[in-house]
């Protein structure tokens, strides 16, 4: 048997930051050939970030990913690294550069091209061809493949296992959503087990715009037993000890044979092993796994801290209403940002009960935050009698109607309505963005994605901001987020999380003044938005035939404001954005 030394370098690129990301992978070089690796192993287009979307028509940015590829390369000693990278030839391809010995000794391109959900690679990048290189490693035959390629169980990885290699390297930019780390382990155990190869996987980590790559590397014995995994959702680098059988042991233990293929071109990038009996062996890290809502807070956490901090801005602002989704995006912020960099506005109206100013200003010092009181009365006075005219209400109307505003329909005579419910968020959303202008923090909306997918917010009020924390978070999973983050140390008051939503635009409103229950609307719209069923499908599957009209008809309607309201943390498995992109202007029903 032989024993190789790896490097798992689980970073966290960021896009376009050619020189930053070099630097942060000549560190971990370092790291492993202080180390006595043999080899390490970098993510998917780690030189560049990923996804670099259209910076990837810019001839001039993909020569000078090219210089970085060959200062990381120029690093390289006797450990070998294998770099993530854009190749330009007659194309572009997403590729993985093979380094040693202060050069690149080989170059893979990938071949499978995702093209689904947030994936557009094809826009960008050719398909390599099938003809490729085994490296010999510290005397490991060693295969590589990107992504997508480890997914197609004839492809790469099987190909190359069947010409000869024992351990193949996957490296990975795989975004995350809830469930996602369970179906790559359960397909990478099957891919490793019918290769009858050693398969590592290494996935990138951090946040870019709404995506979250969550690491969770993991490496997977030849037959498909998990040996190693790195930490959700944290930028580290693992050295360990990995055994590697020869693979001719299969074709002669298993009764069923193994397909064979042609020998590939084989590379000797170090001479080994370096190291056949590891004195001390260094054993492979097993990550606790985490749970559904703390792996998806997580996201959240990391998902806001990188957006925040890759775009330079030191601090936010989130308005406290004293309800569930504002309490939780305040305490991700804070979890992420640290309380310092957090500040939350209370903006009561005259319909503002005191047990929600009490609740936001007890999250508030619970969290550490600062916090300030900005009532928006004198503004909402001041526009509704600019607006009087043109609303059709005298004067002594309008300060009945200030006074004694009921819920009701707008129709003629100015009858309290949705244009009066909805200039209360709208003064709101100019008190946040004044804030945002004079100090340069960035406005954190609180939305989620059932009232996103329904139009229940005001366009240009509570849509108004730089960053959706909870917009992919359905407001049932909302509740479940904050109770465990609750578990974790109380922040949320125990009132938030039982009384009912409100939007408090009017007396007495509910949310289920307008919108069914939100345990009936989100399964609604889990099948609708995310299992792209019709509102046939949808009685079909079960579904109240009056309620899955009503559902798909607030969904299609309220387009035009999901596009335009600020990018979020994508934690489904389609978010609203670059997951479903339905025409505003659609005449399907």
């Amino acid at each position: 048997m032989t024993w190789l030394r790896i490097a798992l370098c689980q970073l966290a690129p960021v896009v376009g930051d050619l020189g930053g990301n070099v630097e942060k992978m000549l560190s971990a070089l370092s790291q492993a050939e202080e180390s006595g690796a043999d080899l390490a192993v970098f993510p998917e287009l780690a030189i560049t970030g990923y996804p670099p979307e259209d910076l990837l028509l810019k001839p001039g940015f993909v020569a000078d990913n090219q210089v970085a590829l060959a200062n990381v390369a120029r690093a390289t000693e006797r450990c070998a690294a294998i770099v993530g990278f854009v190749d330009e030839r007659l194309d572009l391809y997403n590729s993985a550069a093979v380094c040693a010995g202060g050069e690149v000794r080989g170059v893979y391109h990938k071949r499978n091209l995702p093209n689904y959900s947030v994936f557009d690679e094809q826009r960008y990048f050719s398909p390599g061809a099938a003809a490729e290189s085994l490296y010999l490693v510290a005397g490991v035959h060693v295969g590589v493949s990107i992504c997508e390629d480890a997914w197609d169980p004839t492809g790469p990885v099987s190909d190359q296992a069947a010409a000869g290699a024992e351990l193949v390297v996957n490296i990975n930019a795989s975004p995350y959503y809830a469930q996602r780390l369970g179906e790559r382990q359960r397909m990478l155990a099957t891919r490793a087990a019918d290769a009858s190869c050693v398969l590592v996987y290494v996935n990138a980590v951090g946040g870019q715009d709404e995506l979250v790559f969550d690491g969770a590397s993991m490496v997977f014995e030849a037959d498909g037993r998990l040996v190693a995994a790195l930490p959700q959702f944290e930028e580290t680098i693992s050295v360990f000890d990995l055994e590697v059988r020869p693979i001719y042991r299969k074709r002669l233990l298993d009764p069923r044979g193994r397909r064979r293929a042609p020998a590939l071109p084989e590379v000797t990038v170090s001479t080994g092993p370096s190291h056949p009996v590891p004195a001390p062996r260094r054993e492979p890290p097993l990550a606790r796994p985490l749970g559904e809502e703390e792996e998806i807070y997580r996201a959240l956490v990391l998902g806001t801290r990188d957006y925040v901090r890759k775009n330079g801005f030191g601090e936010v602002v989130v308005g406290l209403s004293g309800g569930i989704d504002s309490s939780l995006v305040a305490t991700i912020a804070t979890d992420a940002l640290g309380a310092g960099a957090v500040h939350g506005v209370s903006m009561p109206s005259r319909y503002t009960t005191g047990p929600s100013n009490e609740d936001a200003a007890e999250l508030a010092a619970t969290l550490g935050i600062d916090y300030r009181t900005i009532a928006i009365e004198p503004a909402h006075q001041a526009m509704m009698s600019m607006l009087a005219g043109d609303f059709g209400l005298a004067g002594s109307e309008v300060a009945g109607q200030i006074a004694h505003q009921v819920g009701g329909q707008a129709g003629p005579g100015g009858g309290a309505g949705l244009a009066e419910d909805n200039l209360q968020s709208r003064l709101r959303g100019v008190i946040l963005m004044a804030l945002s202008n004079r100090f340069g923090w960035l406005v954190l909306t609180t939305g989620n994605k059932s009232e996103l997918a329904v139009g229940y917010s005001t366009l240009y009020g509570d849509t108004a901001g730089g960053f959706a924390v909870i917009k992919d978070v359905p407001k049932t999973l909302v509740y479940g987020l904050c109770r465990w983050r609750n578990s974790t140390g109380p922040v949320v008051p125990e009132r938030v999380l039982t009384k009912p939503p409100t939007a408090e635009l009017r007396p007495g409103q509910l949310d289920t003044d307008s919108l069914p229950p939100y345990g009936q609307l989100d399964p609604v719209l889990a099948a609708y938005v995310e299992g792209d069923l019709t509102a046939g499908e949808l009685v079909e599957a079960g579904f109240d035939p009056a309620l899955a009209e009503r559902v798909v008809r607030l969904v299609d309607g309220a387009e035009y404001k999901r596009r335009q309201s600020p990018i979020g943390v994508r934690v489904t498995p389609k978010a609203f954005g670059r997951d479903r992109r339905m025409p505003i202007t659609n005449g399907y029903r």
